[in-house]
């Protein structure tokens, strides 16, 4: 067989994305004149190119040779080599949400997603979303388990949708009470994919290393599988919600609370609204209660950044496994200590995940890891305007952001949270009001506001509770993903190593 390329491709199986008969006719030069050669046999093979920055695309070589028997060998071999990648999934639910970000949901999943999805032969059923929890209601109805994996096509909150559906069905299907705080959930082994098409994609982004509708629709092909831990937040034993990258409160809640009633702006709210809680300066004063997470190998503070084939993840997973099988979750929970920290804070955030984006290209946590089974908990305690802009410019380059007086990071299995006012709440809330009005006045002159409890920013949601509890449960569910890879400065050794193991 003879390539129609010139340079030599190495392209590992795991990689291709589908093989297709070619009619395929070459022309020869011959004493002057174009004359046809003998009818030549053909195959395309289409696979994935990796590009900059954690891009992927779609590549495709045509292999020929005038020998027709050769041929259909070859193809025949490469789609048996196909059939035996288990992982691959066959069949998808589709939820695409048109409304999200600048509405280009359907246009995107049309034009970019679906075509491949043929290519690879995945058929599909898709739903378009009409209202909010429309894909959450729907996932409660139809026959998931006829799926290999459900799609949302939107931003971080058509994920939320998916991921509170599918965990809520497999719940339901258990018998188990979500409303329990400690009740063991079932891991969800329905894959989710997530194609980026709103106004924020966090979780594609610190999954996959970019947010790219082709790069992602490509990993869910080829059938990438990365586990993800989830935390549940409770409130007086009754479910609220479950979060995968940031549950924030002060600050990240604050912004939230406010763009959210200047949606009318589009994507500009976020900075107009961040701009204008950081002038506010508000603090809140509260009381944290957390158990450290022992089963974990790694730092919030070392520089181990969460990597496809994470060694710490797979470490930490087994680990918590060991410790749960020896003590038993009820038992181990009650013998270990609760650490207590009360103040005044700016920021209160628990992330599963580093929270990388474009602007932020480290995160909130640039070593949090995606299924170690733990969260890393930041404090930010009050302190000067001055201070605070140092600490969040710190989220823009290389230089340690947790390396302030003022700021403390834990890395935690469960934590609660009750604010000040709750803490009173045997007093008159009306007096509290008062109270706490006027303590925000002298602390903070240019405010004329009585802000006295923030709001919490669940994965780009606002979530209301003065008074909760947070469960992390390791590797709850999973992605059509694979982490983000190392950079291969060499890609013709990444290649060939590749082949090599096949071989």
């Amino acid at each position: 067989t003879s390539c129609v390329h010139a340079e030599n491709c190495f392209v590992p199986i795991s990689e291709i994305i589908a093989v297709e008969e070619t009619e395929f006719h070459k022309k020869q030069r011959n004493i002057g004149r174009w004359q046809k050669m003998t009818k030549l046999h053909a195959f395309t093979v289409y696979y994935v190119k990796r590009v900059r920055n954690h891009r992927w695309r779609c590549s495709d070589v045509t292999f020929w040779c005038v020998d027709e028997y050769l041929c259909n060998q070859w193809i025949q071999a490469l789609k048996e080599s196909l059939e035996m990648q288990k992982s691959r999934p066959k069949q998808l639910l589709v939820y695409i949400n048109p409304y999200g970000g600048k509405r280009q949901g359907k246009r995107i999943y049309e034009q970019k997603v679906a075509p491949l999805f043929s290519l690879a032969s995945i058929s599909t059923d898709v739903v378009i979303t009409e209202h909010a929890n429309h894909a959450k209601d729907n996932l409660f109805e139809v026959n998931i388990y006829k799926y290999d994996g459900v799609v949302c096509v939107g931003g971080d909150g058509m994920f939320s949708e998916v991921m509170h559906g599918l965990i809520g069905r497999m719940q339901k299907d258990s018998g188990i009470d979500q409303n329990n705080p400690k009740a063991s959930l079932v891991q969800c082994n329905i894959r989710i994919g997530i194609i980026p098409a709103g106004s924020t994609d966090c979780i594609c982004y610190s999954t996959v290393g970019i947010s790219d509708p082709v790069t992602s629709a490509l990993h869910i092909i080829v059938g990438d599988c990365q586990p993800l831990d989830v935390s549940s937040v409770h409130h007086n034993n009754t479910f609220l919600k479950y979060s995968v990258s940031l549950l924030g409160y002060g600050f990240y809640g604050d912004i939230l609370k406010d763009s959210e009633k200047k949606r009318w702006m589009g994507p500009m709210r976020y900075d107009y609204s961040g701009v204008k809680t950081f002038l506010s300066h508000h603090y809140y004063e509260g009381t944290i209660a957390y158990q450290p997470a022992k089963h974990t190998h790694g730092s919030p503070r070392d520089r181990e950044s969460c990597r496809a084939g994470c060694y710490i993840c797979k470490k930490s997973e087994k680990q918590l496994a060991e410790q749960n099988k020896e003590h038993g979750l009820k038992r181990e929970e009650g013998e270990e200590e609760w650490k207590v920290i009360k103040g005044k804070f700016l920021a209160i955030n628990a992330v599963n995940m580093s929270c990388a984006c474009p602007r932020s290209p480290k995160g909130l946590s640039p070593a949090a890891h995606l299924a170690d089974g733990s969260a890393d908990l930041i404090l930010v305690r009050k302190c000067s305007r001055f201070d605070f802009l140092r600490y969040l410019v710190r989220h823009t380059n290389q230089d340690d952001q947790f390396d302030f007086p003022f700021v403390d990071i834990y890395r935690v299995k469960c934590f609660q949270f009750t604010s000040k006012l709750s803490e009173d709440n045997e007093s008159n809330v009306m007096e509290i009001g008062k109270k706490r009005f006027g303590q925000f006045c002298r602390d903070h002159p240019a405010c004329c506001c009585n802000i006295i409890n923030s709001t919490w920013n669940c994965d780009g949601e606002t979530l209301d509770g003065s008074a909760i509890e947070v469960r992390v449960h390791c590797q709850l569910m999973k992605l059509f993903a694979r982490g983000i890879e190392e950079n291969c400065k060499d890609e013709a050794v990444y290649r060939q190593n590749s082949i090599e193991q096949l071989l």
